[in-house]
């Protein structure tokens, strides 16, 4: 991960934990739309972020935002998986979950060198090798 990706993720992060602190889940909220779409193209981190969106949804007592994080928490790891990621994407429920969103201007640069393409097609890769590797598997062990 881009090591400044990695600083605007955790700084994100922090300021989610202190508003929240204050009592501010409006803007802790806001704070974690910022960590997911830095976040979004790393599983834990991604998954971490929709966690604490579905806790802060149950704080403020939202069941609309409640229901959307169970439903982004059970597709993150599928979508991990091919390589799906709507850049930009803001990971509320009152977004479109594969729909990709313009990136705020002051992290679009970490961004330029970023394909929607290239990560599925790495997935695709990735797991046509595991599924060549457990044939083979299954051919040496039924011989």
């Amino acid at each position: 991960m881009k090591r400044e990706i990695d600083n605007e993720y955790k700084l994100s992060i922090e300021q989610a934990s202190a508003a929240e602190q204050r009592g501010d889940l409006d803007g802790a909220f806001s704070a974690l739309e910022r960590a997911h779409i830095l976040g979004q193209r790393y599983l834990f981190r991604h998954l971490y972020t929709h966690w604490w969106m579905l806790k802060l949804g149950a704080q403020r007592e939202d069941l609309g935002e409640v229901f959307g994080q169970i439903v982004r928490l059970l597709g993150t790891f599928p979508a991990y998986l091919v390589g799906w990621v709507p850049i930009g994407n803001t990971g509320g429920s009152n977004v479109s979950a594969i729909k990709p969103m313009p990136l705020p201007a002051d992290i679009a640069h970490l961004f330029t060198e970023y394909s929607v393409r290239h990560g599925v097609l790495k997935r695709a890769a990735l797991a046509l090798c595991f599924a060549l590797a457990g044939l083979a598997m299954l051919c040496i062990v039924s011989v």
